[in-house]
């Protein structure tokens, strides 16, 4: 990636409503828009009725922002659903994500043209606390909220489809509504799914999971140390994994991760591994929408999140805490 990518950090207080008009207000003369205006050229059909419906049911402040959205950008409810992202085509992505001795490292490939590059807090007033790197503005692709719940979205297959949410809708749905493990992995059997997606989480209490989404089922497979890329392993999902090519990278990368947990790095070592461009972890296919945007680090104890942006870069600390 010649150009240097630059990551905007979001404050978003009040009300959902009220954090809808705010991104509305910080959308309308950005290039986020017009990725929503091409987004909207190829979903021509989505349900969006039943996607208001399942809003209701599973995720009623999500509805609220999206009611904020429209008013502010002036759009009608159906176009603004859109930010739902219910039976709505993504390109592929990937990530690479290890959990242990209670910190959970990920890093984020894509390609910088879809990427909405905001780093967003979020402090509603009637709901929890939460940092994530936002898509599609209310869509999340890793996050942590103010309980110490880690989540994060990783890419298998998108030609295994049903109309149901994206991943990053389900990444924002646990980081709003669940505090642990146990609460987290109940919503999301409850959530219908459109694509298949792995989903990495980790809690306070140092659990890690992982759930292997399709469709038709969600199996969790619970790991410590966990390592989750872009593949299934569940023997009764492996038909669902993407290409060969696909499938490989994936399972190289895991097995990379492994190696190097045998020599059990410390915090520091650990971001390097993942954020140096010489690494076999960083990715450098912009162009194929599978280049490394971002490392980031949660710490579900302390709430503090460490991000690099690119490659080889310096990491800046936040934290969640009040």
């Amino acid at each position: 990636m010649n150009k240097k990518l630059t990551v905007k950090v979001v404050d978003l207080q009040g009300d959902y409503f009220q954090i809808g008009k705010m991104q509305g207000k910080e959308i309308k003369q950005t290039s986020i828009l017009e990725q929503m205006k091409q987004l909207l050229k190829v979903n021509q059909t989505p349900n969006i009725r039943k996607a208001e419906q399942l809003l209701k049911e599973l995720s009623p402040n999500l509805l609220s922002e999206i009611k904020g959205l429209a008013d502010e950008l002036e759009v009608d409810m159906d176009t603004a659903l859109l930010f739902s992202g219910y039976d709505v085509v993504l390109p592929k992505m990937g990530c690479t994500t290890l959990v242990t001795n209670g910190m959970y490292i990920r890093n984020y490939d894509f390609s910088p043209k879809l990427y909405d590059a905001r780093l967003v807090f979020t402090n509603p007033t009637n709901g929890y606390r939460s940092v994530g790197f936002s898509q599609q503005i209310i869509g999340r692709l890793d996050g942590m909220n103010e309980k110490g719940l880690v989540v994060g979205l990783h890419f298998v297959n998108n030609e295994e489809r049903a109309e149901g949410f994206i991943s990053t809708t389900v990444v924002r749905m646990l980081l709003e509504q669940c505090a642990d493990i146990e609460e987290a992995t109940t919503l999301i059997k409850r959530i219908p799914h459109g694509y298949c997606y792995n989903y990495s989480i980790t809690d306070r209490s140092g659990r890690s999971i992982k759930v292997e989404a399709t469709p038709d089922r969600q199996i969790i497979i619970e790991a410590e140390p966990l390592v989750c890329t872009n593949h299934f392993e569940s023997e009764s999902l492996q038909i669902n994994n993407g290409s060969k090519i696909q499938l490989q990278g994936s399972i190289d990368r895991q097995a990379y991760v492994n190696g190097l947990l045998e020599k059990n790095p410390a915090t520091a070592e650990w971001y390097a591994h993942f954020n140096r461009e010489d690494s076999p972890l960083f990715s450098h296919n912009y162009d194929e929408f599978f280049g490394t945007l971002h490392t980031v680090i949660y710490s579900p104890k302390d709430l503090e999140v460490t991000v690099g942006i690119g490659g080889n870069a310096k990491p800046t600390k936040y934290s969640i805490r009040d």
